[in-house]
Formats: C-alpha cells, structure tokens, sequence
C-alpha cells in the first residue's frame, strides 16, 4: 500500500524539517511513503479564511486520486490511542487500498469540498496544535503503529 502526506506549504521550523525527515525515512522500510508538500498560496491580499481554504482545497483535491482513501486529520476526528491507531492501519490496508492519503490542511482547515472527499477524519488531540507541527506526530505515529504491527520494540505498552 501506498500511504501520502498532503499538507499545505513547506515546513520552515528547522528542528521540526529534521524530525519529519529522521521518520519519513523511517518509514520508507514499512510503505511506500510521500510527502506531498503544496505551496503556499500567494497574493492573498484580503481573501477571508473562507477563501484561503477554498483555493487550498482546490490544490488537495488535485493530489487525490478517485481511488485514494482520503484522510483529514482533524480536530472534529476520531481519537486513537497508539495501538488503536495500528488496528486502523491494519484494517485500511486489509481491504486492498491502493493509496492512502492523509491530510493536512492549512492554518483555518479544510474547505467543504475536501470535507465531501474525505472517508474518514482523525484527530491527534482535542489540544489544538501548529499546523506545521502536526506533520511530525503524524509521521512518528505511522511510524509507531508499523513498528507495533510488526512487534517490534519502539512502542512500550
């Protein structure tokens, strides 16, 4: 199975980069792994938040195929703890997905055309984090669950 990362603009916290990095390579043992970073928009001017998610969904939608799983990670998503999260893997790559994508959006979230192309919403926290922060956690615990999956020591429980 394929599993992507779509998030919007590049992260530009170093220590945050170099982390995303360390697991992203990581992972490349586990899946075949993408990050697809979309660039940040320019010439907002006065565009509302409303527009900005707009035009950043339009560039999502775009790296989603019709066959993709779709994934937001979400404030309003499902709550996994580290293992329950592993079991969710498991079962999405039980029913022969090709390519799971999961999603970042931008500072004010997701349009409600990506919302419509979503299967499925997860949340990290009810703690609301940095968008650029959630990358990390996000590839440590995909990570995390291959390594609990495969029984290897990385997780303690």
């Amino acid at each position: 199975m394929n599993i992507k990362l779509i998030v919007v603009s590049k992260t530009d916290v170093p220590y945050l980069q170099t982390g995303i990095d360390e697991y992203v390579g990581r992972l490349k043992h586990y899946c075949d792994f993408e990050l697809v970073v979309i660039p940040a928009l320019k010439n907002l001017g006065k565009a509302s938040p409303e527009e900005v998610k707009e035009r950043e969904g339009q560039l999502i939608l775009k790296q989603v195929e019709k066959s993709d799983m779709v994934v937001l990670l979400d404030e309003h998503g499902k709550e996994y703890g580290s293992v329950e999260f592993s079991e969710y893997l498991q079962k999405q790559m039980n029913t022969g997905i090709r390519t799971l994508s999961f999603v970042v959006g931008g500072a004010y979230g997701f349009s409600p055309a990506v919302y419509v192309a979503a299967q499925h919403k997860i949340s990290l926290s009810r703690m609301t984090f940095n968008h650029q922060m959630v990358r990390l956690f996000f590839v440590e615990q995909l990570y995390r669950a291959f390594t609990i999956l495969r029984h290897e020591k990385y997780h303690n429980e």
